[in-house]
């Protein structure tokens, strides 16, 4: 079958590579009908997520039809329609009996956190899905089946950046009458926006440096955005202009923020775990006895963490990877009941034959690229 395949440092190559097959009882595989790319997928092009072996299948936001299914799974069948969620979760441990799909103890030989699909051999060494088909593990936990008359468009992003950004809104405690600040404005950073705009709030501010997607922020969703390069001190600004500060600040940037000089150095040398840009940011932006929601993702230790900001001023912070499962059914009915739609972001639909040239317009933010669904 093709797959787009990390070949090396800020390399990515489609090859045909050898078909998944059941290795589990309860595997499925799925013909891969939508995949997309993810900001995350390209930490691991930059080489900022250890453990990523040349030849490794990539993508975690998945969806297709039912090929074959082992015999112990009973939630779908062969011929379903359906999406996958991005963490591999038993089901029966601590964590998943709690909701905490992502830090599924039973998921992840490799280490303490969950496995996620396409996510380095890390988070457990899942091949990815963006591919012609994908092995699923785990196949009564993660895959929901999906009504027909939706287009892949409309469902795809249940399995990672609708959740996630729901997620961001939801343990921030986004209500009525908030002041909110999303920190980037990539896929996740508009959904979030939109989200919050849904819960309620009346005041959102969105912050980036790419004018295309501030543009899409404002004309789009009609809310305030600034241009970090365009002012100094962004956090002070936002302090300033909302009489305190925000509600709720969530960092939708991550390790891919601007990174200062000795941030670059020190992440070279794997002292440091990227830019912390966006933290400083939010440390700033927050009102006293606000919250801070890390919905990037971030990596290593990090050097002059504003820890004694954060304490000093009773914020609350909250951080992590969504545990994805746990939104899908709540979302979908948002979706059925057309209360919510992401397909706004969607910006480039190409064939998977085109990855390569896809992960580059993303990467490098050409041709307005905001979100590419890719079609094996």
């Amino acid at each position: 079958m093709r797959a787009i395949v990390y070949d090396g440092m800020q390399d990515v190559k489609v090859k045909n590579v050898e078909d998944p097959s059941i290795e589990k009882s309860d595997d499925i595989i799925i013909k891969v009908t939508s995949t997309a790319i993810c900001g995350s997928d390209l930490h691991l092009v930059h080489g900022l997520v250890p453990n990523m072996p040349k030849g490794f299948i990539l993508g975690h936001e998945t969806m297709g039809i039912v090929e074959e299914a082992g015999k112990d799974v009973h939630k779908i069948k062969k011929g379903d329609r359906v999406i996958v969620p991005f963490p591999v979760a038993c089901g029966h441990c601590w964590y998943c009996e709690h909701e905490l799909y992502s830090q599924c103890d039973n998921s992840n030989e490799n280490g303490e956190v969950g496995g996620y699909l396409g996510y380095s051999n890390t988070y457990g060494g899942y091949a990815g899905g963006q591919a012609d088909y994908l092995r699923v593990p785990f196949a009564n936990i993660g895959p929901t089946k999906v009504p027909d008359e939706f287009t892949d468009e409309q469902l795809l992003f249940l399995t990672d950046i609708l959740p996630t950004s729901y997620w961001g809104v939801d343990i921030g405690g986004v209500k009525p009458e908030d002041t909110v600040v999303v920190l980037g404005c990539g896929p996740v950073g508009l959904l979030t926006i939109k989200w919050a705009a849904f819960k309620g709030a009346k005041r959102i501010i969105a912050v980036d440096r790419v004018r295309y997607r501030l543009n899409h922020a404002h004309n789009i969703y009609g809310v305030e955005v600034l241009n970090f390069e365009e002012i100094d001190n962004i956090g002070e600004y936002i302090k300033e202009i909302t009489n305190g500060g925000a509600d709720v600040v969530i960092d939708c940037v991550g390790l891919d923020g601007k990174m200062s000089t000795i941030e670059k150095i020190e992440t070279a040398l794997k002292l440091q775990g990227a830019s912390k840009s966006a933290i400083e940011i939010s440390s700033q932006a927050v009102r006293k006895g606000g919250t801070v929601v890390l919905v990037g993702v971030y990596g290593l230790r990090y050097n002059n963490f504003p820890l004694g900001d954060f304490f000093s001023r009773n914020i609350t912070l909250k951080m992590g990877q969504c545990p994805a499962q746990a939104y899908v059914e709540p979302i979908l009915k948002l979706i059925k009941d057309k209360k919510f739609d992401a397909t706004d972001i969607i910006t480039h639909k190409l064939s998977l034959d085109d990855g390569k040239h896809a992960y580059e317009i993303f990467d490098k933010k050409e041709d307005n690229c905001i979100k590419v669904i890719l079609k094996p």
